[in-house]
């Protein structure tokens, strides 16, 4: 599948703003799946420096600083991205899941570099509540991938997808009390679970082209953008599952970052100079096939 990716963050402000310094993570990483064509990032007001690194995990970290005066600060990411079905390693994904994690296995390549992502982070506790719920999937000698895919399926059925059913600061424990929340929930909750058994486990920022109703034709900007998880397989895969969605990913899903968690990898974060009291931030991302 080809795409057109357009993502626009608009910042909105009662005050001037002096200056503001931003980090945005919305540029498609480069895979074995996945070609990145044209890309561009547009700040407006015009950025006085706008440049482009390469972070710890491999994703394009673009940097900017907006110097002018404004009370609106837009930042456009556009992109032309073809994804392909990732080929999978039966004999990799039947492995025993115990076998698969990183610490028990020196004699794996890869090994070395997913331990870190089998370890807490910020935002993933390794409570005694995911730990539980994980076990019910995670039966002893269970190829690692239907233990994956059983416990995506499981997240999906018992947690409802509503947004503002949690915030930011909402805990992998808040999670279990509200039993809802949105994408990156339960994104951080499959690594929660996964990670409490000693997998490794990476968060994954991008976005998913929806497909109109029937008779419809598609709305504009109307896509969103979207997190999922994938666990590491020796052998230097990673088995990408989307619990939001009961699924896992393919070729509808566009990647852009990943890291231990949303912390990581946000799509725009930064700092302002201003006296503004009130800010308003919108979101419109479309990913248009070609």
């Amino acid at each position: 599948m080809r795409y057109q990716v357009r993502h626009t963050t608009t910042y909105t402000y009662d005050d001037d703003v002096s200056d503001s310094y931003g980090i945005a993570h919305v540029t498609p990483r480069e895979l074995p799946w996945q070609r990145v064509g044209a890309h561009e990032v547009v700040v407006d007001p015009a950025a006085r420096d706008l440049q482009s690194t390469v972070d710890h995990f491999g994703n394009t970290r673009t940097y900017f600083q907006v110097d002018q005066r404004h009370q609106v600060l837009r930042v456009e990411a556009r992109s032309e991205v073809e994804v392909h079905a990732e080929i999978r390693d039966d004999l990799a994904d039947a492995q025993a899941w115990e076998v698969c994690r990183p610490r028990t296995r020196p004699d794996v390549a890869d090994a070395w570099s997913a331990r870190e992502l089998a370890l807490r982070s910020d935002l993933v506790a390794h409570t005694a509540t995911a730990h539980a719920y994980a076990a019910e999937s995670l039966l002893p000698g269970r190829p690692v991938a239907d233990a994956a895919l059983d416990l995506m399926h499981r997240i999906h059925c018992d947690f409802e997808y509503e947004q503002g059913a949690t915030t930011v600061t909402s805990t992998i424990d808040d999670l279990f009390e509200a039993r809802a929340g949105v994408c990156q929930d339960f994104a951080h909750l499959t690594l929660a679970c996964l990670r409490s058994h000693g997998l490794a486990a990476r968060y994954v920022s991008g976005y998913l082209a929806t497909d109109p109703p029937p008779g419809r034709d598609r709305v504009v900007g109307a896509d969103a953008s979207h997190a999922w998880a994938a666990v590491w397989v020796p052998g230097g895969q990673w088995l990408a599952i989307d619990p939001t969605n009961d699924q896992p990913a393919g070729e509808r899903y566009v990647t852009t970052a990943w890291g231990r968690d949303y912390a990581d990898v946000p799509p725009v974060k930064g700092v302002i100079y201003s006296d503004a009291s009130t800010s308003l931030l919108d979101v419109e991302v479309d990913v248009a096939p070609v």
